[in-house]
């Protein structure tokens, strides 16, 4: 069985997106340095990208936290998987993730990284899925909002496929190949 994917956003409107988004956190960090926690594995993708339009210095770290594992949605446990390796203390900080779903995630990730006295701390999400929030979470820049689709590409994957895509996808299972 292979599988088919159909484009739900082109590559051409991630990047102006991105661009977009870039230009708008510039100005609001304008003068300041801005601190990059980019959520793994998923966020990789769109936080190099977000980086290179953002005009302010920034500074990157990584952590990685799930609630999916091989599965199509959130099992409602936070586990974090790799935590930063800098300190927040006094920094302005951005997180960036490349989809919220249940908010699940971030509602327990957010409240941890307050505990490390940031200076500020703001969410940028590239995909939203507003229909499917069971958790409050305010993101402060947002890409799209996305109807209730299991989504992959620029990041996205299923089972840790399809990551490389260039564009956001919906996976179709189709039959015979």
């Amino acid at each position: 069985m292979a599988d088919k994917i159909s484009v739900m956003i082109t590559e051409e409107d991630v990047n102006a997106k991105i661009k977009e988004l870039g230009e708008q956190i510039s100005r609001d960090y304008e003068g300041r340095h801005l601190h990059l926690i980019c959520i793994l594995k998923g966020g990789v993708f769109f936080t190099c990208e977000l980086a290179k339009r953002i005009t302010v210095p920034v500074s990157l770290d990584f952590m990685q936290v799930s609630s999916y594992g091989n599965a199509t949605s959130s099992s409602g446990i936070v586990r974090i998987m790799k935590d930063l390796d800098e300190s927040l203390e006094g920094e302005d900080v951005l997180i960036v993730e490349d989809i919220i779903d249940s908010g699940k995630t971030l509602h327990y990730l957010i409240p941890v990284l307050m505990q490390r006295n940031p200076r500020s701390l703001k969410l940028c999400a590239l995909l939203n899925k507003p229909d499917r929030r069971e958790a409050d979470v305010t993101i402060d820049y947002l890409g799209f909002d996305i109807p209730d689709e299991f989504v992959v590409g620029y990041g996205l994957d299923y089972a840790q496929k399809y990551r490389n895509l260039p564009f956001i996808g919906v996976v179709e299972a189709s039959g015979d190949e």
